[in-house]
């Protein structure tokens, strides 16, 4: 037991023992959710390094640095950091708001098993999120699971009410940009010449200076509203990223036929990887030079093929660049989500 500051105040006595946050600190299972979480932050075994020397008696082998890990500062108390996770969801904050009105709110405090009152704020906002990826979706589900059980417990809902599965659907949004024709033409042909090089294949020409003068020319013509020299500009950037991928093709081809009639050497693993990556992108960089305006299934984002055009109806976003998810709330389980897509 800690000894008593008479210069601080103790945050049991300054909370109220009938609000929901207190009820809850006493019923929630700590020691449980600190055991489940614990090994997420167990420090790291280093494996020991090897070293050949010579001295007096020959040569010889000696190991060192074979230890566990101390490198970093030591964690933060679970349940502050547990508590700090839940309060965010609890209210909907975001990192900042959340430390903020911790360091301001006594019943948090309690909540958060603090001794005596701390007007500092309890961690760096970026803290909560580490934590988060440090516990993963495992350690997310059982802080949920310890919240139900408890909420059973306690009578805050009834069991009957966990029986039901309540199925939502939403667009989750990529993070791509505008999906502009002209955009989509430049960065094809920029990744199949970058891929090319990686995969050792030279070109006679990559149209460099071309792609760049015609991109914004392009949303010069777009903003102004003239559509006639827009459609001119892309047509441009068709053919040249047609040039481009053609060529490649031609000496992706050829390069596997003289290894098969045994004239040239087999590919290393780093070039038989950046080949396979190259004819992956030759693939993509096809479609988006046929595709058409009214075509199905088109690609909107080279390293996101997934991405569809999602209209829900919304007035503020008629159009979303994502995917279809399902979320399921089941008995036991918690939230669980399930991509459409």
């Amino acid at each position: 037991m800690s000894t008593l500051d008479f210069f601080r105040s103790r945050v049991d006595g300054m909370v109220d023992a009938r609000h929901p946050l207190v009820v809850l600190t006493g019923r929630l299972p700590w020691q449980q959710i600190e055991q489940v979480l614990a090994p997420h932050f167990a420090r790291k075994s280093r494996p020991a390094g090897t070293e050949i020397v010579q001295d007096m008696l020959g040569e010889h082998q000696i190991e060192f640095g074979g230890s566990v890990s101390s490198a970093g500062r030591s964690r933060l108390a679970i349940q502050l950091m547990s508590s700090l996770l839940y309060l965010k969801n609890s209210f909907n904050l975001s990192d900042e708001e959340l430390v903020q009105r911790w360091s301001e709110n006594v019943v948090w405090q309690f909540f958060s098993d603090m001794e005596y009152y701390e007007a500092r704020l309890p961690c760096d906002a970026t803290q909560i999120g580490r934590f988060r990826t440090s516990i993963g979706e495992e350690g997310m589900e059982h802080l949920l699971k310890c919240t139900i059980e408890t909420a059973v417990q306690i009578k805050a809902i009834k069991p009957e009410e966990l029986e039901r599965v309540i199925v939502d659907r939403t667009v989750q949004e990529k993070a791509i940009a505008h999906p502009v024709d002209s955009r989509l033409l430049e960065i094809a042909r920029y990744k199949v010449v970058k891929a090319a090089k990686a995969a050792g294949i030279l070109l006679k020409q990559t149209f460099a200076a071309e792609g760049k003068e015609m991109r914004p020319k392009a949303g010069g013509y777009a903003h102004a509203k003239q559509f006639k020299r827009l459609r001119k500009v892309v047509k441009r950037q068709r053919t040249i990223l047609g040039v481009v991928t053609r060529e490649v093709q031609r000496k992706v081809d050829a390069q596997a036929q003289a290894i098969a009639a045994g004239g040239a050497p087999a590919l290393e693993p780093s070039g038989a990887l950046a080949l396979s990556a190259l004819t992956t992108l030759l693939e993509r960089a096809e479609r988006v030079r046929t595709q058409q305006r009214f075509d199905k299934n088109k690609l909107y984002a080279l390293h996101a093929p997934e991405v569809e055009c999602i209209g829900e109806g919304k007035a503020r976003k008629p159009y979303e660049f994502g995917v279809k998810v399902s979320l399921a709330v089941t008995h036991k389980q918690g939230l669980t989500l399930t991509p459409n897509s």
